[in-house]
């Protein structure tokens, strides 16, 4: 995989520097990783910028760009987007929280309820959650808005954040996973098992069709895995409220209690 300074990527899009900034403060493109002071684009921040240019010339807006690419991310449809004219948000002070913005530590410490120690800190841009701001500013690079809204809220009833981040590390593994699997069962059927005796021979062309239909998995596989996943909490859900009916009717009643 290619990896790029800002400057590269910028001349391998077409783009200015300045426009690769921007595009990043408005939540359209990821943040890089970060190497010491260094910050690494990948090709696939190449094919981001690539894409707003098109719908740039198209007429798109920022905003609606953005709420696309998040839909195309998530396995959403364009009726998803569009299908309500006021999308969920979330709570409190998690509301104003955007992709690319920077976060303060002392208002990520405020957001948390409790003072995040160093090794959080790193957990949770290990997770994807955070990045850190550019040299020579104070905070944090906001990558992943949804993941701090989750942990966010959970923290605001009194979970503990090393609980939380623990389950997102152990969910982040099974994604791994299950995203192995998807990607798989295409990529061996036409490529061959990985280490196996039998060898595929593809030309150019038909490796690019392959590459193409695994990138038109991902919604697929978002799909599949809302359905399955709403499944199962509906059945963990019920699980849980049975507990709590059964701890509720194994409660004593007092001695005084009105009849």
């Amino acid at each position: 995989m290619t990896e790029y300074r800002i400057d590269d990527l910028a001349q391998a899009a077409g783009v200015s520097v300045r426009n690769v900034r921007v595009y990043q403060e408005r939540g359209l493109l990821p943040a890089p990783r970060r190497e010491g002071r260094a910050a690494w684009y990948s090709d696939g921040h190449l094919a981001r910028l690539e894409l707003i240019a098109r719908m740039l010339e198209r007429g798109y807006t920022f905003a609606t760009i953005g709420e696309l690419l998040t839909a195309a991310q998530e396995g959403l449809r364009v009726t998803d987007v569009l299908g309500s004219s006021s999308p969920p948000k979330p709570a409190g002070a998690w509301q104003k929280l955007r992709s690319a913005a920077r976060l303060p530590l002392a208002e990520l410490r405020r957001l948390f309820g409790e003072d995040p120690t160093p090794e959080s800190i790193r957990r949770s841009a290990r997770l994807g959650a955070l990045a850190d701001a550019v040299a020579g500013e104070d905070g944090y690079v906001i990558s992943h808005p949804q993941l701090l809204e989750a942990v966010g809220e959970l923290t605001e009833v009194g979970i503990p954040l090393d609980d939380l981040l623990t389950l997102a590390e152990q969910v982040k593994a099974d994604m791994d996973r299950v995203a192995g699997r998807f990607v798989g069962i295409v990529a061996d059927h036409y490529l061959g098992a990985p280490g196996g005796e039998q060898q595929v021979d593809l030309d150019a062309a038909e490796v690019a069709e392959v590459a193409d239909l695994i990138n038109r998995l991902r919604p697929r596989a978002n799909q599949v895995l809302q359905v399955l996943l709403a499944q199962s909490m509906d059945v963990e859900i019920g699980k849980a409220l049975q507990r709590a009916a059964d701890q509720l009717g194994a409660a004593p009643v007092a001695d005084d209690a009105e009849v």
